[in-house]
């Protein structure tokens, strides 16, 4: 049975990612992308659906973990009644190697060890051809291979679906005794593996190099610094594309059907990253995903899509891994995703905002990027007034969100500040008109009768993503419709101080059962009351969204405060771009924010800086 979710780390080699739980044991990894078949699909399984376990043969009385400084080195330390051993693993950052290096160490006394791998290809339901060649592990099947290079020596127990591959060793104090598994393609030769602690040396100065770029000097600099670790790990490198989350189908219901895919690019999670990448000075990984995104989604923009492949992939046909039981029984377990089929007006409004802050922040004007912006502001002008699946990707009937309205003005109002600002040729009237005509519309029709935006036209439930109507500058957080739909906010979607994206019992999105609190919800939340001036209401709130951190700063999306268990895909990118965003926020409205390099974080609405000409003080 697989680990509860906050007991896992990441490890990525900015291709590739792998969960390690505390009691040693790989049960995620995917080569040779973030979204290919797992080899060790445990996690969603069982153990013969494969795992890597390194861990003491005997009983374990303390297991600390830490990464090692501002990088993905994870050292996990396990304390004996006959002494303590440390293993070391990490992915180095791709360069001809596909690799997990691992190193036991011996701090203290003697140590029993037993490592146990069980490599199953096609998400765990393909057993390898396992065999000894010039005295390595070797497993083949179809296109793929592993090579386990170490000095201890493997034998094979069990038999069928539970054959494994098992070593017994001793460490001692100051003795090391190095791992190292190397993924290829099945019809290449296999290349000559790293020298295991040199690997980790240079993997341990690459990340060091690559955080000491970050600018943000502010408060909660150590965590800021964290979380932009994690959503370095969440890059594709080769193409600039960020992934929402490294695992699919972890659920947002233990034991419920709510369980997807998240190893993707969502234009609306990648532009939360670009915010955040941004502020803290990382401006080659903001021109990556720029570039990305104007490969991906070149064509017809009524073919824009929520999200796509590390590549640019349009197909992501969703289906279910029947094989597999699930985390905890939480089935189906999807591969795939059919939400990328969906329609979500707010997306048009994320990415022509991402186009504009990266400009704010000093990436050079691109003309294919201005391109892009006006010819999506082209296709809104007819597309704002359809109904959509909304923000939560609903499987139900299409509705009028009121969000979706809201992020379709932001579209139109940054054009028009872009277009203004720098001088660029554009239909700037038509646009104001548009932005006005959508901010009457959702006025009069995403407000109900005692003055509270509304999740769509003429419903009366809540949503927590109305709590971005201040934060994206569509109405001042002083409007009384806000600090109405805040406070009902407040009252119905907060349990134990933490936020519900909406009332799961609603029909909206088309899905039985429940799920947790959404923690990116729950800054947003922190954000507004900082906006309100309720400062110490917003710094608690974000104190206690850092609390439920696991031991390595890792958050998922969801917490469930009735069992105290993180719940959703892990690690987050989401909740990771928000823990930025709201410790500059914070940081903002108590005169504190600066980066390092002397230049200011931006200031007013977290998202999104209006055109001065709009008034946004519209009658009550």
């Amino acid at each position: 049975m697989s680990l509860p979710i906050e007991q896992y780390a990441l490890l990525s080699d900015l291709e590739s990612a792998a969960l390690v739980g505390t009691d040693g044991s790989i049960d995620w990894l995917t080569f040779p992308r973030f979204d290919s078949p797992a080899c060790f699909a445990a996690l969603l399984g069982r153990r013969e659906n494969g795992r890597w376990l390194l861990a003491p043969e005997g009983e374990v009385t303390r297991v600390q973990r830490r990464y090692r400084g501002d990088s993905l080195v994870l050292e996990t330390t396990f304390e004996c009644a006959d002494g303590e051993v440390a293993v070391i693993d990490c992915m180095p950052p791709r360069d001809a190697h596909l690799d997990i290096v691992r190193v036991v160490e011996g701090r203290r006394g003697t140590v029993r060890m037993r490592t146990e791998l069980i490599a199953r290809f096609g998400y765990g339901s393909v057993v390898p051809w396992v065999r000894t060649v010039d005295g390595a592990w070797l497993a083949i099947a179809g296109p793929d291979a592993l090579r386990l290079a170490s000095p201890i020596d493997l034998h094979g127990e069990g038999d069928g679906d539970l054959r494994r591959s098992v070593g017994e060793f001793t460490v001692r104090a100051g003795q090391q005794v190095p791992f190292t598994l190397t993924w290829f393609p099945s019809h290449e030769p296999c290349p000559e593996p790293p020298e295991a602690a040199g690997a980790i040396r240079a993997a341990e100065a690459w990340w060091h190099e690559w955080s000491s770029q970050t600018t943000y000097d502010g408060p909660w600099a150590d965590e800021v610094r964290s979380s932009l670790t994690v959503l370095k790990g969440l890059t594709h490198e080769a193409t600039g594309g960020i992934c929402a989350a490294a695992t699919t189908s972890l659920p947002e219901e233990l034991g419920g059907v709510r369980n997807w895919d998240y190893r993707y690019c969502w234009l609306r999670d990648a532009t939360f990253t670009l915010t955040a990448l941004l502020d803290a000075g990382h401006t080659d990984e903001a021109l990556a995903w720029r570039d990305w995104l104007l490969r991906a989604v070149a064509g017809d923009p009524a073919d824009l899509q929520i999200m796509y492949g590390l590549a640019g992939e349009r197909d992501l046909g969703e289906r279910e891994l029947g094989w597999l039981p699930g985390y905890e029984g939480s089935a189906p377990v999807r591969a795939g995703n059919a939400a990328a089929g969906q329609f979500q007006l707010d997306v048009y409004g994320e990415v022509v905002d991402a186009l504009h802050q990266g400009a704010l922040s000093g990436l050079a004007l691109d003309d294919d990027a201005w391109e892009l912006q006006r010819v999506l502001l082209d296709h809104l002008e007819g597309a704002w007034r359809e109904p959509d699946e909304g923000i939560w990707e609903v499987r139900g009937p299409r509705q009028h969100f009121t969000h979706s309205k809201v992020m379709a003005w932001v579209a139109a109002d940054r054009a028009i500040s872009t277009a203004q600002q720098y001088g660029l040729d554009g239909p700037v009237d038509r646009w104001r008109a548009l932005r006005e005509e959508i901010h009457r519309d959702v006025l009069e029709h995403g407000v109900d009768a005692d003055g509270r935006l509304v999740q769509s036209y003429g419903s009366r439930e809540l949503d927590a993503s109305l709590l971005l109507v201040p934060l994206v500058g569509f109405l001042p957080v002083t409007d009384p419709r806000v600090a109405r739909t805040v406070a009902a906010i407040e009252q119905e979607l907060v349990i134990d101080d933490l936020v519900l994206r909406y009332r799961p019992e609603s029909t909206v999105d088309g899905l039985p059962g429940g799920e947790g609190t959404f923690l990116l919800c729950t800054f947003w939340l922190a954000d507004v009351q900082a906006l309100q001036g309720r400062h110490q209401e917003a710094r608690a709130r974000f104190e206690r969204l850092l609390g439920l951190r696991n031991d390595v700063g890792l958050l998922a999306e969801q917490y469930d405060p009735s069992s105290g268990r993180l719940l959703g895909n892990f690690p987050q990118a989401f909740s990771h771009t928000a823990i930025i965003n709201t410790a500059i926020t914070l940081a903002d409205h108590s005169g504190h924010a600066r980066r390092a390099d002397g230049v200011e974080t931006r200031t007013g609405p977290p998202r999104g800086r209006p055109d001065p000409q709009h008034q946004e003080d519209a009658p009550c």
